[in-house]
């Protein structure tokens, strides 16, 4: 279902933003178990003193010590007060304009005993403050180490003592109807608990507005409302297995069913984040679809679930491994593939340069490949966060195009501003989606050739943007840095 769509069926994340008094909805819905630098974490043993059994206390009580209250302020705006000019006078200046500030409120979890938590990306993005209150009601500034639009995620850093970091669980091992909880600060009541089953498992609800987003999310229906958002979903053996996100619902607040980015995928992440400073993102170099019933009948195939191959990219990791458009992929490492999303979650797990085994079915007979995964730009290149510094100062996000892209755009080069930001790009009108061909007269392809581009630039110096809008249409942008 388009995005467009669904939204107002009523789909939302579940972060709560608090205005002058009254609540605004987003609409839109978390430790021994993790280190930093080191490889994503495995299952680890269960919490001392936690049964497996439907007694939830003992989790409970110690996954709120884990679980914080993340309150953000952040700029909307401006607005102009009549009022102070009236008595005091505009003197020689023109009416000032007093930035509207708005406060949010969500969860984190505590991950790491020196003071790494994680959240979502929507929870605290744009935020001019971030503070993190503690169920022992502690408050700490927060430092935002990393985020990551793609899966929703961030990851923030306090300076405190005496943390309790939630150990880390195994989503892979999850079944359905298995009892989960949520822990979070739902409407800034904090530490609260609701329980649930697991309702499914890789569901794609198309919430993320980002060309590379992967959803694989658990579904549950633990009562999950705004202000849960970058909350704990743990097991009973007091495991986090899940950052609670989003929210299905009319009214905007929880209708029955709530969504939870799965831990393996948090796991790696965090460790990327707080790594090299951006998500390192693999990919297979093809273009993917679930076997509906239409396209098992018109391909005449023989099997019903699987990730059906409709395109390979040339030069990705799946074309140099040997894998053929029409190809269904069925497994994927340890995992049993039935729909496209099962496999976006694996090698949603991995980095360039990873090895992933998977098997195909082709011409009804099963085989195994290994692929070494690729990044977007086709090679396996790990990318620090110093190398995209100027980059960043722009306030936007670069992507480069896909191969399939430049094809249809009839490109041999060319990046795309997936998000101007509220900066330079912005003010000059440049608008989301634009294809960036040339910059300051020179040709640019990655995100690599803007940086190098725009490193050596001082304050003052000119920027020159050419290229296509979303519509098609040429058109050039020009500002000073």
């Amino acid at each position: 279902m388009d995005k467009k769509n669904w939204m107002p069926l009523g789909l939302g994340l579940a972060g709560g933003l608090l205005a002058f008094g009254a609540v605004k909805t987003v609409e839109t819905a978390a430790g021994s178990g993790w280190t930093p630098l080191n490889a994503p974490v495995q299952t680890v043993a269960n919490v001392p003193g936690i049964t497996s059994s439907t007694d939830f206390s003992a989790a409970a009580e110690n996954a709120v010590h884990s679980v914080v209250h993340v309150k953000t302020s952040v700029e909307q705006g401006y607005y102009f007060n009549p009022f102070r000019d009236f008595f005091f006078g505009f003197g020689e200046q023109a009416p000032q304009m007093t930035p509207r500030i708005v406060q949010g409120s969500g969860s984190g979890v505590v991950i790491s005993k020196d003071g790494y938590i994680v959240t979502n990306n929507h929870v605290i993005d744009k935020a001019k403050e971030v503070r993190v209150s503690l169920n022992d009601n502690r408050e700490y500034v927060a430092e935002v180490v990393g985020t990551d639009p793609t899966t929703d995620l961030a990851v923030l850093k306090i300076k405190a003592d005496n943390l309790q970091p939630l150990a880390f669980g195994n989503s892979d091992l999850l079944r359905l109807g298995e009892w989960v909880m949520a822990v979070g600060n739902p409407f800034n009541l904090t530490s609260t608990v609701t329980a649930g089953i697991i309702s499914a498992k890789g569901r794609s609800i198309n919430i993320i507005d980002n060309q590379s987003a992967i959803e694989a999310f658990i579904q549950t229906d633990a009562a999950v409302n705004p202000g849960n958002s970058g909350g704990a979903l743990i097991n009973t053996q007091g495991q986090l297995v899940g950052i609670n996100t989003a929210i299905s619902t009319r009214t905007g607040s929880y209708e029955g069913y709530s969504f939870a980015v799965p831990v393996n995928i948090v796991s790696k992440v965090v460790d990327d984040l707080t790594r090299y400073g951006v998500v390192q993102r693999a990919y297979l170099g093809v273009t993917l679809s679930d076997l509906t019933p239409e396209l098992t009948k018109e391909m005449n195939l023989n099997i019903s679930q699987g990730a059906y191959l409709t395109d390979v990219v040339a030069g990705g990791a799946a074309e140099k491994a040997g894998l053929q458009r029409g190809d269904i992929v069925v497994r994927a490492g340890n995992k049993t593939v039935t729909r496209m999303n099962e496999l976006l979650e694996v090698v949603g797990a991995k980095r360039p340069g990873d090895k992933l085994t998977v098997t195909v079915l082709r011409d009804g007979k099963s085989r195994d490949f290994e692929l070494t995964l690729r990044n977007r730009e086709g090679n396996t290149d790990l990318v620090k966060k110093d190398d995209l510094t100027a980059v960043s100062s722009l306030g936007a996000r670069f992507e480069p195009l896909s191969a399939e892209e430049k094809r249809q755009l009839g490109l041999r080069s060319g990046v795309k501003i997936t998000d101007p930001g509220t900066g330079k790009l912005r003010r000059a009108g440049v608008p989301a989606g634009f294809v960036l061909v040339k910059l300051n007269n020179v040709l640019v392809n990655t995100v690599e050739d803007v940086q190098k581009i725009i490193g050596p630039l001082k304050p003052g110096d000119g920027i020159l943007l050419q290229g296509y809008r979303p519509d098609g249409g040429a058109d050039f942008y020009a500002f000073g840095l």
